[in-house]
């Protein structure tokens, strides 16, 4: 079963997020891209204590599409180090799963 992952990222703006999702999909990359937000993120960045609004952006994807996904979110994201997570789907409805195959296939 994991061979399903949603993977997620989170980015600057809303317009950036939009921009992230249609992009990913367009390429077949994802089924879907989900824009949450927004969210407010509290971290350490560059010996700072930084706090940031941020839009979330989580994928629906095979495991297999991991690689190609990662570098092209790295290639539109603005961030020097962006949040590239992957998380393994570990059950799903069968119509669910057989949907993200249908739309991952180019």
């Amino acid at each position: 079963m994991n061979e399903y992952i949603l993977v997620h990222t989170s980015i600057d703006s809303e317009q950036a997020a939009h921009q992230l999702a249609d992009t990913i999909v367009s390429q077949r990359l994802a089924a879907c891209g989900w824009v949450l937000g927004p969210i407010t993120s509290s971290y350490w960045w560059q010996g700072k204590h930084e706090h940031a609004q941020e839009w979330m952006v989580q994928f629906k994807t095979r495991q297999a599409l991991y690689g190609e996904l990662e570098q092209a979110i790295r290639k539109i994201h603005s961030y020097d180090t962006p949040e590239i997570v992957a998380t393994a789907i570990q059950a799903g409805s069968p119509a669910f799963l057989a949907w993200i195959d249908q739309e991952t296939t180019k």
